[in-house]
């Protein structure tokens, strides 16, 4: 394995004004990927009514951009190994700029899977370099507020993202929701270019690492097994979170209210976890996990009213809002010298929860009645609370495994 040089400044030595801009830019590049990835959600409904698919078949807007989400993001970061990252995180934040704007002219449901597959490349290669990229931006004190920030984008885009499309969407068609995300994707590519510094890659990283990493850390198969079960839980719900608010007499407008909501109590959640994860990690974990399961229980039981599904939603929002820092801080804790590989299998298996989630949600819906998909997404997030096991030196921050001792690890 060819070690490359490494000619950028250290984070110590850059600018933190500068640090902090280019921590900004990225953060609009995973708003407008997030808001990319799941902006289907608000907008099902009407995809499906113009274009004369079910629900179940529109939940393949989501289902197909995590499965290739999942495969990509170990295959882009290989591939890409020995370019410039900066290069490499631009060039993606353009191609879901391009497939957006693609989406908003489709006139076939096939088309605009195809415009999805190409969001799903976007997705897993950006967030897989992106995950531990704060360490390279910002002093090494600042990286857990920095990558708080950075994870902000996820939870801003279920905020002002996703609503915002589905109220562009219901006000004008979703194609031109589908079209502002597009131009946001562009906005996203002029930012990191002007405020990124150049980032050449530190190692190169070969697939057979990702297996190697995961067999010799007990704490990365936690974080791969915490993941892939609060995720799929997640998803098996909220991809239909619009036609279940609709069974409970909420209507288009309330919904985009509702979904604003969420997304508020989701930035709340992820800064409240950001604070949090240094020092209460594992409380963190089993907290979150507690508020999704307590917040699908209530909306399950319950069959009308705008004010209870607001309450589970902000519960809802609050515990999901802390699920992307709080789970990245594990998987770059436990293996803190090889960043692109755990972060590369953590985006791999976030994104394949997705998908899986969407695709049974899907069937759930299709076969069983809607307020299923509330109780298997309960189950799953609090199966995650009896996954194990969590002692407690895999929170200590050391060299993972003696594999790695006295060198430099894959993907750093």
């Amino acid at each position: 394995m060819t070690a490359l040089a490494d000619n950028s400044p250290p984070a110590q030595r850059r600018s933190p004004a500068r640090g902090w801009l280019a921590v900004l830019a990225v953060t609009l590049g995973i708003f407008s990927l997030m808001t990319s990835e799941l902006l289907p959600v608000g907008l099902l409904t009407p995809v499906g009514t113009d274009l004369d698919v079910s629900a179940g078949t529109a939940g393949l807007m989501v289902t197909v951009p995590g499965l290739v989400a999942a495969v990509a993001a170990p295959l882009v970061t290989v591939a890409t190994g020995r370019f410039d990252r900066r290069l490499v995180l631009v060039l993606l934040v353009g191609l879901v700029g391009a497939a957006n704007l693609a989406s908003a002219f489709a006139t076939d449901f096939t088309l605009v899977l195809v415009a999805r597959f190409l969001i799903g490349i976007s997705v897993g290669g950006f967030w897989s370099l992106a995950g531990g990229i704060a360490l390279r931006l910002v002093p090494e004190k600042q990286v857990p507020r920095a990558t708080a920030v950075i994870f902000g984008g996820v939870e801003t885009a279920s905020v002002l993202g996703v609503p915002t499309g589905t109220f562009i969407g219901d006000l004008a068609g979703w194609r031109t929701a589908f079209a502002a995300v597009g131009a946001l994707g562009l906005l996203a590519l002029v930012c990191m270019v002007l405020l990124l510094p150049e980032l050449p890659p530190r190692r190169t990283l070969r697939l057979r690492d990702l297996p190697t990493v995961f067999r010799a850390n007990s704490g990365v198969r936690v974080g791969v097994a915490l993941t892939f079960l609060i995720i799929t839980g997640h998803f098996i719900a909220y991809t239909f979170v619009r036609p279940l608010l609709h069974e409970r007499g909420v209507g288009d407008s309330g919904t985009s209210l509702l979904l604003l909501v969420f997304g508020l109590a989701g930035i709340c959640g992820n800064f409240a976890a950001g604070a949090l994860v240094t020092t209460r990690l594992r409380q963190t974990i089993g907290a979150m996990a507690l508020l999704l399961a307590t917040a699908m229980t209530l909306l399950a039981l319950t069959s009308a009213g705008v004010v209870v599904s607001a309450g589970a939603l902000v519960l809802w929002g609050l515990g999901y809002g802390a699920v992307p820092v709080t789970l990245q801080t594990w998987i770059l804790g436990v293996e803190p010298r090889a960043t692109e590989a755990v972060s590369s299998l953590f985006v791999s298996t976030f994104n394949l929860s997705i998908a899986l989630g969407a695709l049974l949600g899907g069937v759930v819906v299709e076969s069983l009645a809607a307020t299923s998909v509330l109780w298997i997404g309960c189950g799953l997030s609090l199966l995650a609370l009896v996954t194990g096991p969590w002692p407690r030196d895999l929170l200590i921050r050391r060299p993972a495994s003696k594999r790695w001792a006295g060198t430099t690890p894959p993907g750093r």
